[in-house]
């Protein structure tokens, strides 16, 4: 098969549509052949030698994809060939098969077309598992999500609207914006020209957000806290705006506030089976219902992933881009 392999650390260049062999599916797998896989910022990283794939697991990269199943492994009930599915990936999936643990692999919805379902597992997942699973998000709460017009914000957006939240975000350009509000935000904030602080304080008549999905990290750590409501919960998923800054224990005690921070690829099999389960009980009858939808910017071919990741890194892309096998 052929697969976006990464020689040497390095620009977009850096990947290399290459033949390598095949995976074998073990024990509790399936082998999946790739219809379409996304592009996440952790591949990004994975090129640039600051994300390594767990033991275990694909060299390459990819953390999602959608398919359809060409071999079950020993132990694996309930899939059968031919099935059309999508998958969470610990990597594997820029490539034209990958094995999946059958823990991972979701039905393609109902109204979903089978590329486009490539766009749902790594984004679903990590919005349920944070924002409802750990930060538990209640019906008539306020939920501010940074960068409201990636894939993982366009998901966040409609989840949390789905359930009764308020829904407030931030992007950098105005079209970015206007479509969040088509998805059904609430509150918008420009954040190359407004203070997010100050601009959901006025909105929420000083209570602040319930809930805070942040992808910046440092850089907005200590202006997250500010923007906290009492009692709210700030979950980190990524580290855009750097991996260290300094924390106000005193503004976090005096709001009886909460930090999570999470990743999913290097989570043990089951916890990664546990947050795929509660996707598929809770996100996909939303998704059948038209309710909640993948926002696909575009779709490159897999030997295209340089490019792919050139948009993603420039920010030049609402929702998600996808790749797309030959």
């Amino acid at each position: 098969m052929h697969a976006i392999t990464i020689p040497e650390p390095g620009g977009p260049e850096a990947l290399v549509w290459d033949e390598v062999p095949d995976p074998v599916p073990a024990e509790g797998e399936v082998l999946v052949e790739v219809v379409a896989s996304a592009v996440n910022r952790a591949d990004i990283m994975q090129r640039q030698g600051f994300y390594d794939p767990p033991p275990g697991a694909s060299p390459y990269p990819g953390l999602e994809c959608s398919g359809r199943i060409i071999a079950v492994g020993s132990g694996v009930s309930g899939w059968s060939v031919g099935d059309e599915v999508c998958a969470l990936l610990a990597g594997g999936g820029y490539a034209e098969k990958v094995a999946v643990p059958a823990g991972q692999l979701l039905p393609v919805p109902e109204g979903v077309d089978l590329k486009q379902a490539a766009a749902l597992p790594e984004v679903v997942c990590t919005v349920w598992s944070n924002v409802f699973m750990i930060s538990h998000l209640r019906p008539g709460e306020t939920l501010l999500v940074h960068g409201g017009s990636s894939g993982i914000g366009t998901m966040a957006i409609q989840l949390g609207k789905a359930v009764g939240a308020r829904v407030a975000v931030t992007a950098g350009t105005k079209e970015k914006l206007d479509f969040c509000a088509e998805l059904g935000a609430d509150i918008l904030v420009n954040y190359r020209e407004q203070d997010f602080v100050a601009e959901l304080k006025q909105a929420t008549d000083g209570a602040g957000a319930d809930v805070i999905l942040d992808n910046m990290g440092a850089k907005y750590l200590d202006r997250n806290v500010r923007a906290l409501a009492v009692n709210g919960r700030l979950a980190i998923i990524g580290l855009q705006g750097g991996g260290k800054g300094e924390l106000n224990i005193g503004a976090l005690l005096g709001k009886r506030a909460a930090i999570s921070a999470t990743s999913l690829r290097a989570r043990p099999l089951a916890e990664k089976a546990a947050i795929v389960a509660a996707a598929r009980e809770h996100v996909w009858p939303l998704i059948a219902a038209g309710h909640v939808h993948p926002v696909v910017d575009r779709e490159l071919p897999m030997a295209e992933a340089a490019q792919a990741q050139r948009t993603v890194e420039a920010s030049e892309h609402i929702g998600k881009v996808l790749l797309v096998a030959s």
